[in-house]
């Protein structure tokens, strides 16, 4: 029964919408209607300044966290704790404060295997920041970002942790289709002009 209710609680925690709550407050902006439209960290930034967006980055890193945090401390069973970081992951695609609308996964996707997995989510944030950096396109580093981080699980030998990776990629690589699109015929745009992922 616990664990049930921790699965919802873990979808309410994903839901806030703090890149929402803090652009608000702060700025006096909705990051819905400026930039790329999102309530992510990247789009946050641009329309209120780097500081707010690293907060909002922070935030949705430790919610995803904080979902499987406690849940490896009720039950450290992988089906269960998967069944909490998925929650996390989809409370924040699908928020219901937004109208089961929300971002992108991506930030609160590294939070969430931080806790499990922590090499290989930093091996592959790096790489993540690095396609970044290189390419400059936000959008390309979050794909190669849940792309790798399945590979690196499976190199590993983390089998427990795979299926919630796959399920991550499929999501992230659906909302971020828009964006694929551009990416395939040269139109996405650089995170210095409009934020695309």
């Amino acid at each position: 029964m616990f664990e049930i209710f921790w699965i919802l609680a873990a979808y309410l925690l994903g839901s806030a919408p703090w890149g929402l709550i803090i652009a608000r407050t702060f700025c006096g902006i909705d990051p819905r209607r400026g930039g790329s439209g999102n309530t992510g960290a990247t789009n946050v930034a641009r329309l209120c300044g780097f500081g707010y967006g690293a907060a909002t980055l922070l935030c949705d890193l430790l919610k995803g966290s904080a979902a499987v945090y406690v849940a490896l401390k009720m039950h450290p069973s992988p089906l269960f704790v998967s069944a909490a970081g998925a929650g996390a992951v989809l409370g924040h695609v699908f928020s219901c404060f937004m109208g089961f609308r929300g971002g992108k996964a991506v930030a609160t996707s590294i939070g969430v295997f931080a806790p499990l997995v922590f090499w290989q989510t930093l091996a592959a944030s790096i790489l993540c920041l690095a396609v970044i950096w290189r390419s400059r396109y936000v959008s390309l580093g979050s794909l190669t970002l849940v792309a790798a981080l399945p590979v690196l699980l499976a190199a590993s030998g983390q089998w427990r942790w795979l299926p919630l990776s796959l399920g991550v990629f499929a999501l992230v690589v659906f909302k971020h289709r828009e964006n694929i699109v551009r990416l395939r015929a040269g139109k996405e745009k650089s995170w210095r002009k409009t934020n695309q992922a």
